[in-house]
């Protein structure tokens, strides 16, 4: 199966983590998974410092590498919401509760071009200590760390 999947993924985080695992566990052994990478341009949306894309995708890269991945994958820079998923062929998109709505808008673009919808699997975001959605933006403000330990 080929499975789709996207972030900005600075710092790479549990919550990261457990969408990229479940991304290969949906493709399996013999599937691929294609992740989406914010570039630097479209990553500067944030409300925090993003590192430079060759940094994050080595990170990734690194995850992927130790993690022993059985599924072939593939990093692509993602330049808007959508990247390639409206025109490629694969079979489903991993999403957190927070980018379920772009998987949705993407089916629908989809549909609108005569291309097959795709299965979207949402996975629940990892909480912190503290009950709230590991993020990004919360490991940068110096509440949590990448693990959602607290720090304050």
């Amino acid at each position: 199966m080929k499975v789709m999947v996207g972030g900005t993924f600075d710092p790479l985080h549990d919550g990261h983590k457990r969408l990229l695992t479940r991304s290969f566990e949906i493709a399996g052994p013999k599937g691929h998974v294609v992740i989406g990478l914010t570039s630097d341009s479209f990553a500067g949306h944030k409300n925090h410092p993003i590192r430079p894309y060759a940094r994050r995708k080595d990170d990734l890269e690194i995850f992927l590498s130790n993690s022993r991945q059985s599924s072939q994958w593939t990093v692509e820079q993602l330049n808007d919401r959508f990247g390639s998923a409206i025109d490629a062929d694969f079979d489903a998109i991993i999403v957190s509760e927070e980018t379920l709505p772009v998987a949705i808008e993407i089916n629908k673009l989809r549909k609108s071009k005569g291309q097959k919808k795709v299965d979207i699997h949402q996975i629940s975001c990892v909480l912190a200590e503290d009950g709230h959605w590991i993020s990004s933006t919360r490991i940068y403000r110096g509440e949590i760390d990448i693990h959602g330990h607290l720090l304050t």
